[in-house]
């Protein structure tokens, strides 16, 4: 049953999220995943199930989207610097993982299908790729995707996602359709290709950067997620415009903002909508399976989707072996990288479009690809204990914050000093400001200064928090208090948080918080400037150290008083009296609350 106009929506939406909220929580309950879950739901309320939503090309085309902005934050991971690092494994394995697996996968399906050598080719060539959209996020829950073996698979990833282009002009070379006279030969579709991809870096440059400095110098978070989304969607529309891979677009699109220092402000905004479309794409895929063709053929299917999964483990395993890989680790690489991926649908649209392959067989070999999607999670399972261990983890290209020592938020006066410090002492730092102008003023200077609000978990996620040592507050303001340090505590456990305080009333809210120490901001200053205003007066150096040791000693017992009162005028009996009769005064005179 299919829902038009916006109450038709509004109702699939209701029963697509709901289905996926059920059986989503269930398989991961199970220990199955969050993929299967939703691969399933769709299933389930598709059209060859309970038929309670309809249209699932349409839905998929949404969803797709989802796609695009995964493929765009990966890229935010990437810097240009990064990929050159990565070109052996790029152009060299992902190149080999295509053509052997394509090869050996056509001459399957020529050998159990009988199909034409075209049509196998047609078909072959698409099973070669591997699902972006499944390994990406599962290498990233494990923790693995910023390691040696997640690098690994990435690049072949990455390869399979730039080979759409060939993969599109080798169906067409290969058409029994009559060839529209207005269609644009190869070469011209290549010089397109690089055309768009030098557009989108120039855009990235010149057009893109500005923008966000723009933006966040306003101080308008809405506007800063309108804008993440416009870089994306615009360069995922202006790549499908020529006939390419939208996703490939984004990608680009995230690479030209790796070293932008509104990079891990665009990924915390950009990554809920990259979440929910994924969810809604795998959605869409289960609403696609085609349950009428397995069950016409099921012996056909399943040995189809049994020899697509053997073929691709075998031929990815060799390959990484030969790329110097120990073999459990290449065993695990291609359990990871055997299942079917999204562009298939796309590739066998092309065949059947180019007369190369029957509707029947685009049906029957999109629910072989759907079937071997469902099974990666029990692959995983398998090869759990051949992957790389996720504490492993290699050098990360440039000023990353992924595994940095210390986060200092906050790069005024205060954070320089001290971030300095810090990196004098060889420790890694990342630093974050929420002031434009404080961005464009460290780039002056040839410090990496990254965009955002550092009291945001999902930022400081990304800036790496959870494997800092150290997280450092140094904003101005006074803001930060008990509950704020509980909750960043609790989510980042690992790190000693520091945090520099206002005022003393800043400090009285700071007791009870689960916090390594708290300074305030001109506390040691004004200690300093009153030993030097003393030793300018001859006063003994032992009489000063006495003098600034009473001081201490009376100023943290008043404030341990009204920290636990909750009282700023408690202990004013305390204080030092200020009437000049004596040089070190114990006596109190009610006067108003310092404000350092």
């Amino acid at each position: 049953m299919e829902g038009h106009g916006p109450a038709g929506l509004l109702r699939d939406g209701v029963v697509m999220l709901g289905a996926a909220l059920v059986l989503v929580l269930v398989f991961r309950r199970l220990g199955l995943g969050a993929v299967l879950g939703y691969l399933v739901a769709g299933a389930l309320i598709g059209p060859q199930g309970l038929g309670l939503v309809g249209d699932a090309q349409e839905k998929l085309g949404i969803a797709e989207l989802g796609i695009a902005l995964l493929l765009f934050l990966v890229g935010l991971e990437l810097s240009p610097e990064r990929l050159w690092r990565l070109r052996r494994d790029i152009f060299g394995f992902g190149l080999a993982q295509v053509v052997l697996c394509g090869i050996a996968l056509a001459l399957f399906v020529y050998l159990a299908t009988g199909l034409s050598a075209a049509a196998a080719i047609a078909i072959g060539l698409p099973l070669a790729l591997s699902s972006t959209a499944q390994v990406l996020p599962m290498l990233e829950s494990a923790g693995r995707l910023r390691t040696p073996f997640g690098e690994r698979a990435f690049s072949v990833l990455l390869f399979q996602d730039l080979s759409i282009v060939p993969l599109i002009t080798i169906v067409a070379a290969l058409s029994r359709a009559p060839v529209p006279a207005d269609a644009p030969p190869g070469w011209l579709l290549g010089l397109s290709t690089l055309g768009a991809i030098a557009a989108l870096v120039l855009a990235g440059r010149y057009v893109l950067n500005p923008l966000f400095r723009l933006i966040g110098g306003l101080g308008e978070r809405e506007l800063f997620v309108a804008a993440g989304l416009f870089a994306v969607l615009g360069s995922a529309a202006a790549m499908q415009a020529l006939g390419l891979s939208a996703a490939l677009g984004a990608f680009i699109a995230g690479v030209m903002l790796a070293d932008s220092p509104y990079r891990h402000e665009l990924e915390a905004d950009v990554d809920p909508f990259r979440s929910i479309l994924l969810g809604l794409f795998f959605i869409a895929v289960g609403m696609l399976l085609d349950l009428g063709a397995i069950m016409a053929r099921p012996l056909l299917v399943l040995t189809i989707a049994t020899g697509l999964i053997a073929i691709k483990t075998a031929v990815i395993g060799l390959l990484a072996r030969g790329f110097g890989m120990a073999w459990r680790q290449a065993l695990g690489m291609g359990l990871l990288l055997s299942q079917g991926g999204e562009f298939g649908f796309v590739l066998f649209a092309q065949a059947q479009a180019a007369l190369l392959i029957a509707p029947e067989a685009a049906s029957l070999f999109s629910a072989v690809v759907t079937l071997s999607m469902a099974s990666t999670p029990f692959l995983m399972m398998l090869g759990r204990r051949f992957r790389e261990a996720p504490a492993d983890r290699t050098d990360l290209a440039g000023p990353q914050a992924d595994g940095a020592r210390a986060i200092v938020v906050g790069w005024g006066r205060f954070g320089q000093t001290v971030g300095q410090m810090l990196a004098a002492q060889g420790l890694s730092v990342t630093m974050i400001d929420r002031k434009a102008s404080q961005i464009d003023t460290s780039i002056a200077f040839g410090v990496k200064v990254y965009f955002g609000d550092g009291t945001r978990l999902d930022l400081l996620r990304l800036a790496g928090a959870a494997d800092a040592q150290l997280i450092l507050f140094c904003v101005d303001g006074g803001q930060l208090d008990a509950a704020q340090m509980q909750v960043i505590a609790h989510a980042f456990p690992r790190a000693q948080i520091f945090v520099r305080a206002f005022d003393r009333r800043q400090m009285m809210r700071l007791h009870d918080a689960p916090i390594a120490g708290a300074v305030r901001e001109v506390y040691e200053s004004a200690i300093a400037m009153a030993r030097g205003a003393m030793a300018a007066l001859e006063i003994d150096a032992d009489e000063i150290d006495r003098a600034e040791r009473h001081y201490r000693d009376v100023d943290g017992r008043r404030l341990a008083e009204q920290a636990r009162t909750g009282d700023i005028h408690a202990a004013d009996d305390m204080m030092i009296r200020m009437d000049g009769s004596d040089a070190v005064a114990t006596a109190a005179a009610p006067i108003p609350a310092e404000s350092g």
